[in-house]
């Protein structure tokens, strides 16, 4: 009976040896996917700030040339009436 207790024992304590080392490694995969997590966070911020400064430059660029194109219609010479005396 105190073998076949020590035997349990040592069952238990490979069991939960096994089941801390699956802990312990489910955690690191969380901590890394956690990382990931913040990189691509951080990386999505960067786009987004991006995207909003090609945007204004984007709105800037369209008044500049709404802008060139009233200057040159304004440049055009009026047309002229030709007439024709036969």
């Amino acid at each position: 009976m105190v073998q076949a207790q020590s035997e349990e024992r040592e069952d238990n304590g490979a069991i939960s040896t096994k089941l801390l080392n699956e802990f312990l490694k489910e955690h690191r995969k969380v901590e890394k996917q956690q990382g990931t997590i913040v990189e691509l966070k951080t990386a999505l911020a960067q786009q987004q700030n991006e995207i909003k400064a090609l945007a204004a430059t984007v709105k800037e660029q369209a008044a500049q040339i709404q802008k060139v194109s009233a200057q040159v219609e304004l440049s055009k010479p009026a047309p002229r009436t030709v007439l024709n005396n036969q």
